[in-house]
Order: C-alpha cells, then structure tokens, then sequence
C-alpha cells in the first residue's frame, strides 16, 4: 500500500507519496492559493491526482491521505479550527477534500506535530517511545510524542513550546506574552541579539559580513565566531544559555529518550550541539546522575511534514 502525506503551508503546498518502507516514491509542490481554502483544498486535490499518475498507481492502492496543516486542528472532526496565515476558521479540510478525490480515509494533524512524528517514524527520533521535536526558525515550533503518538492537549492545541516563559517581563513575543522562549531562542531573537551587538561593538567583524551580505541572517554570528570575533562568540553563547534554559524545562517535564532539533538554526550541526550538551545538563533535574537526554538534529529536512503527515494512520 501506499500513503499520501500533504504538508500545508502558507506559501507552498508539499505533497509526497509514500511507501510501506517510508520512502518518498513521488513528491511535488503547489503554490499555496492566497486567503481561498477552496482553492486550496483544490490545489491539494490536483496535486494528489498528478502524482499519483506519475507514481503509475491507482487510489485503490492509497490506504489514506494524511494532512499537515498550522493553526490548531482537531484530529477527530477532521477540522482545521483556526489557522490565521490561510484563513481556515473551523474548516472541514479532511471532508473537502474526501469530497474532491477517491480516498478511503483522510487525517489531519497540526505541521509541527506532524513533523514530529516523521522524525519518530523515519528520521532522528526513531525507535524512540518518547520524544520532543523543536523547530528553529522565525518563532518556535514543537511537537510532543508519548508512547509513539502524538500529544495534543484536551483542546487540541498542545504543543506550543515556544511560548514558555524563561524571561519574567523579558522581550515582548508576538503572542501576547512576555518573556517567551521563542523571542530569544527562534531565529528572529538570534537576529535581534546580533543587531544589538553589532550596535554596541563597532569594532565587530560582523559589520563587514553584514555589509557584504546585505542583512543580518541566523548565520552571521556563528559564522564570525568560528572566525574568533568576540562580540559574535558573545553572541552565540548568549543564545545557547537561553536554548539550553528551554530545552532543560522540556525535559524536566517530559524526560524524552531524544530531543530533536529542527529548523533553520539546526544547520549548525554540531557547532550548536556540543555547547549545548554541557549546558543542558546543568539545566536538567538529575542531570549527570540519571540517564541524560539525547540531542540529535532532525534527519528529514523538508521532508518532515510530509512523511509525518503519511504516518498519522500507521
């Protein structure tokens, strides 16, 4: 049998055919129709019926379709109950497009969630009962496997990491609070913390790859504290404490077997990890004395959301 794994985002939507051994036999993409779910629901459904003529299949052979979707979603009504960045608002996403294509099944899970359970099922996390999956990027994200599925929450909305407090009346976060991980720990906040610095120290290097790059990015102070910029490695150590801080109250509530990294800033690799290892440990209750957390960088990239998304009926 295979399975059909749709990731819906606000700009793009991804979708992959996937077999028994989670392999991606055919995947392809779609622009995301602006403030129209209609729409969307029938780009998805186009998609679909491309790849599957592409892949030399037939429906009869797709057990379900799995969707990947943001905002907060109820699995068991099939609903996309709000999702602001592509207007659904209690929207029947897993019926419409049951309507639109030949499926026997059609299932629904939040895209952090569902990358969640791809990194359990094929990627970093695998074999793992227990796990924790965060994304960083422009916020945040997160997803919570226990006892291999996916934890949502009484209200379905379970699962927003980011948006703990490490910081009491620290920087304002766009949700409303102040103080969330997410303005320190997202890409963004490593934005903010370089500009801060790079105000501070004129002397940096960083003003140099800034020119040259046109912007501050994720990048720039990890890349000038390899080179041995002080104000960069000021930087970048900063922000490592608050990950650290975060990631060690992650794991004095769920104790998973592995923490998986993902997002843009994952692609520092071990550059992030080994400064975090050491740190997380002094942040975490029993740390050195019970058996440590496993920190690994997500394995399936763009992929994630897809795969997750076809695993959601397994």
């Amino acid at each position: 049998m295979y399975y059909i794994g749709v990731d819906l985002g606000g700009t793009n939507v991804a979708i992959g055919i996937m077999d028994e051994s989670y392999q991606l036999v055919r995947k392809g993409s779609t622009p995301t129709p602006a403030n129209d779910p209609e729409g969307i629901v029938k780009a998805m459904a186009d998609l679909c019926r491309k790849l599957v003529e592409e892949a030399g299949i037939s429906f009869d052979e797709i057990a379900y379709a799995g969707i990947a979707s943001p905002g907060i979603v109820d699995r068991e009504a099939g609903e996309v109950v709000y999702a602001n960045n592509i207007n659904f608002k209690h929207f029947p996403l897993a019926k419409l497009l049951m309507a639109e294509i030949p499926l026997k099944a059609v299932y629904l899970e939040n895209d952090a969630n569902a990358a969640a359970l791809g990194e359990v099922k094929a990627g970093a996390a695998r074999g793992a009962k227990n796990s924790v999956m965060i994304t960083l990027g422009t916020g945040v994200g997160g997803g919570i496997i226990i006892d291999g599925k996916v934890y949502m929450g009484s209200n379905c909305a379970a699962g927003e990491l980011g948006h703990i407090v490490i910081e009491k009346n620290g920087y304002p976060c766009t949700c409303g609070r102040k103080g969330c991980w997410e303005a320190y720990s997202s890409a963004t906040g490593l934005i903010r913390m370089t500009k801060e610095k790079l105000a501070a120290c004129p002397d940096s290097k960083m003003h140099a790859r800034v020119a040259k790059d046109g912007k501050v990015s994720g990048r720039t102070a990890f890349d000038l504290s390899r080179e041995g910029d002080a104000a960069a490695k000021e930087v970048v150590d900063t922000y490592i404490s608050y990950l650290a801080c975060g990631i060690g109250n992650l794991i004095n509530i769920f104790q998973p077997e592995i923490l998986v990294i993902g997002g843009g800033i994952s692609g520092e690799k071990e550059n992030l990890l080994a400064p975090l290892r050491p740190l997380m440990l002094t942040e975490s209750y029993g740390g050195g004395v019970v058996k440590a957390t496993e920190l690994k960088i997500a394995e399936l990239g763009n992929d994630a959301g897809i795969i997750g998304a076809a695993c959601l009926g397994l």
